[in-house]
């Protein structure tokens, strides 16, 4: 290979140097299945019950479970860089967004494009405010993010229940049906569709303005972000704001899946899911640089892991104990410590290797 090609080679590892883990994590699940089953990736375009053909297979399926995981991954990874804290408030403000959604659906007796466009950007504006609330209290008031956003956490269910007056309302509209399964024609799952639409409009956002710099100076040292200029509490408000926006399409795909609001159970216990995939996807959860990609392979690297562990017949009861010894292991090996001795034993060896190199 010539020397240009392997520079960029190696630059190239060297600035996604985070993706290392994900990558790692994907590659290894990817390995173990295939031995175990050869065809547990194999994926056939089958009939749905409305006659239309869509994908199917297991891994439609992590694709397709992954995708609220993988949103909220990624407004938490804008919170984690900006504020060097998470927000464990996610589950319970997805709840109250996907309750918002239903009581504008429920207002008027048609459900029509326009009403479902109208009740997503009510629930997107709810989930902002209450966003907005946690990012104040962060950074205005300074309280570090895991208690301030405690508050929302422990009252945010009850809230999204209060919405629509303690009832758990179904929603009965094929447009529903189909942001949370297929629309008619075409075989992806229509989650997947809104997952990688998030994922654009974000590429987007960092690319056109300088939003992703600022959050991640302000990550890594608010003093010199502040004397050069750049706003920290507007920084962290905006990160917050922008969670709200994920939450907000994540409630919306967990409503229309099952067409239908359980304030109780929608997303639950999903807040530390969110927080692993943002610490997998090689993230400092102490703040600063960030890698919005790789916190989206940690979201699939988990989604993953649970489906390996059911096509393996452990008990739901047990998948969440595995879930958890695996994700220490990723989450050790990828610690500055292990980091750092990697390191220490590559240049160790790139020393005796250019020594040996001089003595011939």
């Amino acid at each position: 290979m010539p020397a240009d090609n392997r520079n960029k080679s190696s630059s190239f590892f060297q600035k996604n140097s985070q993706l290392l883990i994900p990558f790692v994590a994907i590659i290894i699940l990817v390995i173990f299945n295939l031995i175990r089953d050869p065809g547990f990736f194999s994926i056939a375009i089958v009939n749905n019950n409305d006659g239309y053909p869509v994908l199917q297979g297991n891994l439609v399926s992590i694709f397709n479970g992954a995708s609220e995981l993988a949103i909220l991954a990624m407004g938490m990874t804008l919170v984690t860089a900006a504020s060097g804290g998470q927000d464990i408030s996610v589950g319970a403000l997805a709840a109250i967004a996907g309750s918002t959604l239903v009581k504008v659906l429920k207002s008027t007796e048609t459900i029509t494009p326009l009403t479902v466009i109208l009740g997503i950007l009510a629930c997107c504006a709810v989930a902002m405010l209450f966003g907005a609330f946690n990012g104040m209290l962060v950074s205005v008031f300074r309280i570090q993010p895991m208690i301030a956003t405690l508050i929302l956490f422990t009252c945010g269910r009850s809230i999204a229940y209060w919405i629509n007056g303690g009832a758990t309302p179904t929603v009965s509209s094929p447009i529903i049906t189909a942001i949370g399964s297929f629309i008619p024609g075409c075989p992806v799952p229509t989650p997947i569709l809104i997952v990688l639409l998030m994922g654009i409009l974000f590429f987007i956002l960092f690319r056109t303005t300088t939003m992703g710099l600022y959050i991640q100076t302000v990550g890594i040292n608010q003093g010199a972000a502040k004397l050069n200029g750049i706003n920290p509490v507007g920084m962290k408000l905006l990160a917050f704001v922008l969670l709200g926006v994920c939450c907000a399409m994540a409630g919306t795909i967990g409503m229309s899946r099952l067409s239908l609001i359980n304030h109780e159970t929608l997303l639950l216990n999903v807040e530390m899911d969110a927080i692993l995939a943002v610490a997998i996807g090689g993230n400092n959860l102490g703040g600063g640089k960030f890698n919005m990609i790789g916190s989206v392979m940690g979201a699939y690297a988990i989604q993953a892991l649970t489906i390996t562990l059911y096509a393996m017949k452990v008990p739901s009861t047990d998948v969440k104990a595995y879930k958890a010894i695996v994700i220490i292991l990723l989450v050790v090996i990828g610690s500055p410590v292990v980091k750092d001795a990697f390191q220490k034993m590559k240049n160790r060896n790139g020393r005796r290797m250019l020594a040996r190199k001089e003595a011939t």
